[in-house]
């Protein structure tokens, strides 16, 4: 069966996904979909044009929802990154707009009878996320948000960069909220072959500021060009790969809590089928309660604006 994915959304972050597709030749179909249709034929064109000096061949089509039916996976990154330019640090600022946009792209995607596995990078993703499986009506295993999958990398990164190694030799989780109310579970934190709490004491890391890098990574990124694009690319990405591969690995996605009642970060195996089963972390009370108090937050988001 050919490896098929959609794009919903061809801003910076739809852009940049779609150009790591093409030129990892990760799909051999590719459908690009936006409001503006000028948009998407230009970047088919010129991706088409990158074939000629790429080892892998993909075909691409534009904006028709028709073709998402037989589609594998597809990723929304439908969103108004402009919205988040103020004083205001908050996620939550693009909901009006994203909140609607959703419900009009989720029923698209429904009446095209797609099946498939739907990635949701669309802020504030946790809201988003269910608003999709909402009106999709697609299983919840099958709507999976990106979460703190790029929160966890950005934590990663800030705690290589002191202890001066790869971050892939970093291991552990921001859990919660894709947004203010994420945190940094450093009991689940690992590196140099030990639990990072015990090498902060001895080497004096300040790890609520190591926290508070990651959690306001994103906009660091945002006040230097006004957009984040290929953190978050990268992250969805990987997320289709494992999806598609049905690697069965564990990763730090936004996907539904029975315990919680919500769709909230939280590390979970992910093949095929989309969300194959939470894994259960042994967090401390102080975490627990911080887990507690960000699901509260998206659920009472999701209460406001859901449909």
């Amino acid at each position: 069966m050919a490896r098929k994915i959609g794009i919903i959304g061809m801003g910076n972050v739809g852009a940049a996904a779609a150009h790591y597709i093409v030129a990892c030749g990760f799909a051999d179909e590719l459908v690009l979909i936006d409001n503006n249709e000028a948009k998407s034929k230009a970047d088919a064109l010129d991706f088409e044009d990158a074939m000629a000096n790429l080892p892998y061949a993909t075909k691409i089509k534009v904006n028709d929802y028709a073709e998402l039916k037989d589609a594998e996976v597809v990723i929304s990154t439908v969103g108004n990154i402009a919205l988040q330019d103020r004083p205001n640090k908050d996620r939550f600022a693009e909901l009006p707009f994203t909140s609607k946009s959703t419900v009009a792209v989720a029923t698209s995607i429904k009446e095209s009878g797609f099946k498939g596995k739907l990635i949701v990078v669309t802020n504030p993703v946790d809201v988003i996320t269910s608003i999709y499986q909402e009106v999709t009506g697609l299983p919840k295993a099958q709507v999976i948000g990106t979460g703190t999958l790029l929160d966890s990398a950005r934590m990663r990164r800030a705690v290589a960069q002191k202890l001066n190694i790869d971050p892939r030799s970093v291991s552990g989780y921001n859990l919660g909220e894709h947004g203010n109310s994420q945190f940094t579970a450093w009991s689940t934190v690992r590196a140099l072959g030990r639990p990072i709490t015990e090498i902060a004491k001895e080497k004096n890391l300040d790890l609520e500021a190591l926290n508070e890098e990651a959690r306001m990574g994103g906009f660091a990124v945002f006040a230097g060009k006004k957009y984040t694009s290929y953190g978050i690319a990268t992250a969805a990405v990987r997320l289709a790969n494992t999806i598609m591969s049905d690697a069965m690995t564990e990763l730090p996605v936004s996907h539904y809590s029975e315990e919680y009642g919500c769709y909230l970060s939280y590390p979970a195996i992910v093949g095929r089928q989309g969300i194959a089963q939470t894994v259960k972390l042994d967090l401390t009370a102080e975490e627990q309660a911080k887990l507690q108090a960000s699901a509260q937050a998206i659920k009472e988001k999701f209460a406001q604006f859901s449909k």
